[in-house]
């Protein structure tokens, strides 16, 4: 398949400085914009993985809830301005609070909650219960 070719001119240009401009002005920067953290969810045979994307934060501005069913995600990153006689130039990085809530399986078990941060990953880890083995009966055939 061929993407045509965009020649990217003059006026495009100023309709993106336009567009920053007016972002600006109206105070859409890091801290305007609404943050939800990307999160992947997988399964292992013992246990349910949540992995947030959460980089920059402290431990203490992480919490983690798990209430009927639904566990909750929820943290604050602040925006750290340095005064150092540099401005920015962009700010595209979202700050502020979040919270991400996911409905569990009733196969999960909220005892085995277990929490942990490590290079800007937020990772819990919920076990499963013991589940029952299935129960053969012999069905016996009356002739």
């Amino acid at each position: 398949m061929l993407a045509k070719y965009r020649h990217f001119n003059d006026f495009d240009r100023g309709l993106d400085m336009f567009g920053d401009s007016l972002a600006r002005f109206f105070g859409e920067g890091g801290a305007a914009k609404p943050w939800t953290p990307p999160v992947d969810i997988f399964e292992t045979e013992h246990e349910l993985v949540l992995k947030a994307d959460v980089p920059e934060m402290r431990p203490e501005d992480l919490e983690v809830h798990f209430e009927n069913g639904t566990l909750t995600m929820k943290g604050k990153r602040e925006f750290e301005k340095k005064e150092e006689g540099k401005g920015y130039h962009r700010i595209e990085r979202s700050y502020g609070s979040f919270v991400r809530a996911f409905s569990l399986p009733d196969t999960v078990d909220p005892e085995k909650l277990n929490a942990s941060y490590n290079n800007g990953t937020l990772t819990v880890t919920v076990g499963k219960k013991e589940v029952a083995k299935p129960k053969s009966v012999k069905v016996n055939v009356a002739a």
